[in-house]
């Protein structure tokens, strides 16, 4: 299964008259980031980035005048995504933007049952909170102390391990840092395998009262008790 964990940041919170001005994704195969990633920085034409938004992630007017369009960049994220679930913490909010976006083009919005939302998820998993993405990162012992504003791509690569970790721990995928040095471990069937024998029985950690009181258990059962097969 292909996933792409991503992000965005826009001019402001009004999908229909704000602008989508970052996309960041991480490729995931099988829950497993594969190294593969999309980073734009994206022009707002006529949109002014306002103060609040700004406050979140720093990304200015001035930075953003010699960036592409939307319509420009469009195939590319289209075809970074292509055949993949988007995922995305409250998915919400950037699916209504790319969704807008999309729009503007005349480009169909991308359908409901593509889209993973991982707030839904931490919420359904951690009920009574908190669950911002900086909340998970603690939880689930992340390190984002570089995290010192919102940016797509920083806040995409936390959230692929944050997810990993919702779905099943680091067991799922081997670690995200090196994800794109890592090669796959490989069992093959015809490996003779034989099991190692230890050197001494454990000792037994019951005290004598217990197992006198099981053996009067067991006696009392007859010749019905389940024990009785492993005796010597």
């Amino acid at each position: 299964m292909r996933e792409i964990i991503f992000d965005t940041e826009t001019t402001g919170l009004e999908s229909k008259s704000d602008r989508v001005i970052e996309i960041g994704g991480i490729e995931l195969i099988n829950h497993f980031p594969t190294g593969r990633t999309l980073h734009l920085y994206i022009s707002p034409e006529d949109r002014k980035v306002h103060p609040d938004a700004l406050a979140v992630h720093g990304i200015t007017d001035d930075f953003l005048k010699d960036k592409p369009k939307f319509a420009e960049v469009v195939d590319q994220i289209r075809d970074f995504f292509e055949g993949a679930r988007w995922v995305a913490h409250n998915a919400t909010f950037d699916m209504g933007f790319i969704n807008a976006e999309f729009a503007r083009l005349g480009i169909e919005p991308v359908a409901a049952d593509l889209v993973t939302d991982t707030l839904s998820l931490a919420r359904r998993k951690n009920p009574m909170g908190p669950n911002s993405l900086d909340a998970l990162c603690r939880r689930y012992g992340i390190d984002n102390s570089h995290r010192t504003k919102h940016g797509a791509l920083l806040d995409s690569e936390l959230l692929a391990e944050v997810y990993i970790e919702m779905i099943g721990g680091r067991q799922t995928a081997l670690g995200f840092g090196s994800a794109a040095k890592q090669e796959a471990v490989i069992i093959e069937d015809d490996v003779p395998f034989e099991p190692l024998q230890r050197p001494r029985a454990l000792a037994p950690r019951l005290d004598t009262e217990t197992v006198a009181a099981h053996g009067k258990l067991v006696l009392g059962m007859g010749d019905k008790a389940i024990w009785n097969r492993y005796q010597n």
